[in-house]
């Protein structure tokens, strides 16, 4: 049987509740094994997937992750359409904590990290069209669900991808704002691509955790602000998806 749908959860999203008949699939990859177990369950009348991008303990960091094993095991699984949630820092004025973003571009600033299936592999080389990073049709379908959930989220934006795991300095920052991005994460690149590549539906689902340095009133960010924060929006996520599977 398909999956109607599968997230990959960020910080602080390390499950989804309200899945009900649930069962645990340990997939192996050609790259490798993905971030965690696969829990597979149904919500309403779907299937859905969900995996730890960072594992269920938090112990993998953003550069780290083996993104191709993530998206090849839930394309092995069954899934066509994928959710990235993603914690991130806001930038723009509208993007403070606790506000939900779904992006409609990105700049990768990351290095070191394997991009491609097609990178060291005997794969062929494929040459995407990455033009919009994010599919037209999945977004506007999690923006709907929001709006017919009650749910507000900002709808655009450009999301830059840092390595991590440290945060970025304030110079960092301000040349981020200066090239156009509104916010900062750690795991969009190589995820989206990858998804590209595989031929796979892909959107992201950002959750603002905290103001970017520099961009707030905060002297210093603090880690606790940050969880309260992810706390706080990471309540609205099983409503929204529930809602998307629903339409």
């Amino acid at each position: 049987m398909g999956i109607d749908l599968a997230l990959i959860g960020g910080t602080g999203l390390y499950r989804l509740s309200g899945l009900e008949e649930v069962v645990e699939e340990q997939v192996e990859t050609r790259w490798g094994a993905p971030s965690d177990r696969i829990v597979v369950g149904r919500l309403g009348t779907k299937r859905v997937a969900f995996l730890a991008r960072h594992g269920r303990q938090h112990d993998i960091a953003p550069h780290e992750v083996n993104y191709r094993a993530n998206l090849q095991a839930l394309q092995s699984l069954g899934a066509s359409r994928v959710i990235g949630v993603n914690a991130v820092g806001g930038i723009r004025k509208d993007m403070g904590p606790r506000i939900l973003v779904v992006p409609d571009q990105l700049i990768d600033y990351t290095h070191g990290r394997i991009t491609s299936f097609g990178e060291g592999s005997g794969e062929p080389v494929r040459h995407i069209d990455f033009s919009e990073p994010y599919t037209a049709s999945l977004r506007s379908k999690l923006l709907e669900a929001a709006a017919a959930a009650g749910i507000e989220v900002v709808d655009g934006g450009c999301y830059g991808a840092t390595q991590g795991p440290r945060l970025e300095t304030r110079a960092e920052i301000a040349r981020m704002r200066r090239d156009g991005c509104d916010l900062v994460g750690m795991t969009g690149m190589p995820e989206a691509a990858l998804a590209r590549e595989l031929g796979l539906e892909y959107a992201c689902l950002a959750l603002v955790a905290n103001w970017a340095a520099g961009c707030g009133d905060e002297a210093e960010i603090s880690l606790e602000e940050i969880y309260a924060n992810l706390e706080h929006a990471t309540a609205r996520v099983p409503v929204l998806i529930a809602r998307l599977l629903e339409s």
